[in-house]
């Protein structure tokens, strides 16, 4: 309730301007969470191209049609368009998905005219509605598709592309739905949640690439956890937490001893990280997809500078626990932090308790330290530097010692073949969901290795 009150005040977080594909799948996949269908959706989108074609004000309209989603909103405004104009439609194929299945099915009972090949007449009316491909074309464009983009640059009618044009095709008019995909399109709202945007949600999980068939090991990226000493457990939690989050090598290299079979233990000498492991980590790092340095780790000097040298070395790096303080070490490439409130304190200053205040202190650090920031909480908060994403999963029994870990484990292993944003919004959602799972059989004697045990099914089975 306290969310949803303060919703107008975070609306400042929505997103502006031109956004990719990606993003727009997760919102879409966000709103189907939050209530609102694709079919509710491609509904009010075929309402809203139907207004843009009423604007010409033309006698006749063609709307080419693919099998796609774009397609079903091109076959919805034509229903709406059938009563105030003459109107062809071209359709060719089988409907690849349920909403534009019942498009095609409920424009039958139209006075539309539905065409499957290609004649000269589709070419001479007022407007043409590339409705086409959408946002994940297809290259180079095969037939009929190649020719239909000819034919409609070369025809003297107004073009309104649907969301984005079709590559290569002339476009008058662009209207784009919820947020515009491509530079100059018009802006047509249909009914998105703006918590679609902000908050993370299911949408976020489509982002991790799925292994190909052909995977091998090694596919799905090796990890390096640097950590352990004082507290022995952290930096095997977080190795764990890599292989559930789908990497295939995960190393853990550690003074304190261990066994996990399905864990490569790199056995250090010694009670604590310092310098005579130097080299070897250096070269480990340097070797790694991404590396997680800080749990476990302990406050002493050596261990922090060692730790702090690893970091630099590598090509991601997520920076965990004692390692979250000034001076801050970076990677080469992208790098994830992830403080609770207290470690974001004294590392980078006061945590407002306002929610809205807390975002804008989140993204401006971000921004100055150039890497993405976790921010743990009852509500934790994602930011990038540009972007500020809110994470409303998570249990009240996840309070217990390790689940940082997990949440650490989880980022590295996603962030070895994913980028560093998107991997801690989808890490820091799907171990949170997994909090609740476990905690509605267990509850406040939630254990960390619960989160393991059912966190991959959460990343790749819960959709």
């Amino acid at each position: 309730m306290y969310l949803l009150r303060k919703m107008r005040e975070l609306s400042v977080f929505g997103l502006s301007g031109t956004i990719s594909a990606d993003d727009m799948r997760v919102i879409d996949k966000n709103a189907d969470g939050l209530g609102v269908s694709a079919l509710q959706r491609m509904e009010s989108a075929g309402s809203a191209l139907a207004s843009a074609v009423m604007d010409e004000h033309p006698d006749r309209v063609t709307i080419f049609c693919g099998i796609g989603n774009n397609g079903g909103i091109g076959l919805c405004a034509a229903r709406h368009l059938a009563n105030e104009m003459e109107v062809f439609v071209f359709y060719a194929g089988d409907p690849k998905t349920h909403e534009t299945r019942v498009q095609l099915a409920t424009l039958t009972g139209c006075s539309v005219a539905i065409m499957d090949t290609i004649t000269p007449d589709l070419f001479t009316s007022d407007v043409i509605v590339d409705a086409i491909l959408g946002t994940e074309p297809i290259f180079p464009l095969k037939e009929p598709y190649a020719g239909l983009v000819a034919n409609m640059n070369a025809s003297s009618a107004r073009i309104i592309a649907c969301d984005v044009p079709t590559p290569g095709c002339r476009a008058d008019r662009i209207a784009a739905f919820h947020l515009a995909k491509t530079p100059n399109a018009e802006v047509y709202n249909i009914g998105i949640p703006l918590a679609a945007e902000i908050f993370c949600g299911e949408g976020d999980l489509l982002l991790i690439p799925k292994k190909p068939v052909n995977s091998h090991k090694g596919s799905g990226g090796t990890v390096l956890v640097v950590g352990g000493g004082p507290y022995q457990g952290a930096p095997f939690l977080a190795g764990i937490a890599a292989l559930r989050a789908g990497a295939d090598i995960v190393r853990v290299a550690s003074p304190t001893d261990g066994f996990v079979p399905d864990i490569i233990h790199d056995r250090l000498v010694g009670d604590r990280i310092c310098e005579v492991h130097r080299d070897h980590l250096l070269s480990l790092a340097e070797n790694s997809d991404s590396v997680v340095c800080g749990p476990g780790l302990g406050t002493a000097a050596d261990s922090l500078a060692i730790a702090t040298e690893v970091i630099e070395a590598a090509k991601k790096a997520v920076v965990d626990a004692d390692l979250l303080r000034n001076p801050l070490p970076r990677a080469m490439g992208e790098t994830i932090y992830t403080p609770h409130v207290g470690e974001f304190s004294r590392t980078f200053g006061t945590v407002p308790d306002d929610l809205v205040k807390r975002g804008e202190t989140v993204l401006a650090v971000a921004a100055d330290v150039g890497g993405v920031i976790i921010l743990k909480g009852d509500v934790d908060i994602i930011s990038n530097g540009s972007r500020v994403r809110f994470n409303r999963t998570g249990a009240s029994g996840m309070t217990t010692g390790g689940t940082g870990d997990v949440l650490a484990g989880c980022t590295g292993g996603l962030f070895a073949r994913m980028p560093a944003m998107s991997s801690a919004c989808a890490a820091t959602y799907a171990v949170g969901v997994t909090g609740e799972t476990v905690c509605d059989d267990v509850g406040d004697g939630l254990l960390a290795t619960d989160l393991l045990r059912n966190l991959a099914h959460t990343l790749y089975s819960e959709l």
